[in-house]
């Protein structure tokens, strides 16, 4: 529970981000970043909050 302002962070910065890249993008550029942007979390995820 002491990462709950993390994961509130995250959840934000996805949902702000699906949105800027739907209203900018076409649909196979926003497929890349979105892609790009889970991969990153990801990448977050296991290497700082797995240890």
């Amino acid at each position: 529970m002491e990462n709950l302002g993390y994961y509130i962070f995250v959840l934000v910065a996805l949902i702000v981000a699906f949105l800027v890249v739907k209203r900018v993008a076409s649909c196979m550029i926003k497929s890349v970043i979105l892609l790009a942007l889970v991969v990153a979390l990801a990448a977050i995820y296991y290497l700082y909050l797995m240890h």
